[in-house]
C-alpha cells in the first residue's frame, strides 16, 4: 500500500482505529473524514510522528451530499475508499419507531451510497481503484430485534455488488465485508464483555479489508466475505 492513498470513513471510531493502524503500517497515506474532534485527538495520539504526516483529517458530514462531494475532490488521487461508518439499533419491529428505521436507513445505507456514488466517479476517471464497505453477518442472517440493522446492512451488500457489476472491465472493484460483532469499547459497553473474546478485533477485520484494497485483491469484484471470529 505503500504511495497509495486511502479515504477512511469512521476512521476514528474503535473499528476505524484498528483500521487505520493496518493501512499505515502498511506505508499508505489516509483522509479521514469526522465530525467529533475529541476523535481526532484521541487517534492522534496513537500514532507515531512518521504516522501523524501520512494522515489528513477533514471535517465533514458524511449524511450531506455536498460535503462528501468536497471531501472526495479535495483527493489528487484516491486509490481506495473504506467505508466504515455505521452503528446498530435494537428493538421488536411491532414496536420500533419510524424514525428510528429511517434514522437506521441514513446512518448505514445513504452515507454508503453518497460514498460510494462520488468516490466511483473519481476512480472511474482513474481507471483505477478499490472500493470496501461494511455489511454484517446480520445481513445474510437476519435476527430478531435488529430488522432495520439487518435491512439498511443487506442494502449496503446489494449496493455493493451493483456497483462490482457495473465496474466489469476497469480498473475499479467493490467488495464487502460481513463481520459479526466486533470488539470495540462500544459493543463491550453495550452488550457486555462475556464473549468478547470470541468477537472479531477491529485489527483482524482490518487485515482482510488492507487485502482488498490491494493490488493482489484485483481479481475479487462483488464478493461478500464473511468474518465471523470464533462466534
Amino acid at each position: 500500500m505503500r504511495n497509495r492513498h486511502v479515504l477512511i470513513t469512521g476512521g476514528t471510531g474503535g473499528l476505524g482505529r484498528g483500521v487505520t493502524a493496518v493501512l499505515l503500517a502498511q506505508g499508505a497515506s489516509v483522509t479521514i473524514p469526522y465530525v467529533n474532534a475529541q476523535g481526532v485527538d484521541n487517534l492522534q495520539a496513537q500514532l507515531s510522528a512518521d504516522e501523524r504526516s501520512r494522515v489528513r483529517f477533514v471535517s465533514a458530514d458524511l449524511s450531506d451530499e455536498a460535503s462528501v462531494i468536497s471531501l472526495i475532490q479535495s483527493h489528487d488521487r484516491l486509490d481506495a475508499t473504506i467505508h466504515l461508518v455505521g452503528g446498530f439499533a435494537m428493538g421488536a419491529t411491532a414496536d420500533f419507531s419510524f424514525a428510528e428505521w429511517r434514522q437506521q436507513l441514513d446512518l448505514n445505507l445513504n452515507t454508503t451510497f453518497l460514498i460510494c456514488k462520488h468516490s466511483l466517479q473519481k476512480m472511474l476517471s482513474q481507471d483505477y481503484g478499490r472500493i470496501v464497505t461494511v455489511g454484517s453477518r446480520g445481513a445474510v442472517q437476519p435476527t430478531g430485534q435488529l430488522a432495520a440493522y439487518c435491512a439498511s446492512k443487506a442494502g449496503v451488500v446489494a449496493l455493493t455488488q451493483a456497483i462490482a457489476d457495473e465496474t466489469k472491465g476497469t480498473g475499479v472493484t467493490a467488495n464487502v465485508v460481513l463481520p459479526s460483532v466486533i470488539d470495540t469499547p462500544g459493543n463491550r459497553q453495550a452488550m457486555g464483555a462475556d464473549q468478547a473474546q470470541q468477537w472479531v478485533t477491529p485489527e483482524s477485520l482490518g487485515q482482510v479489508i488492507a487485502f482488498l484494497v490491494s493490488d493482489a485483491a484485483k481479481d475479487m469484484r462483488g464478493a461478500a466475505v464473511p468474518v465471523y471470529g470464533q462466534a
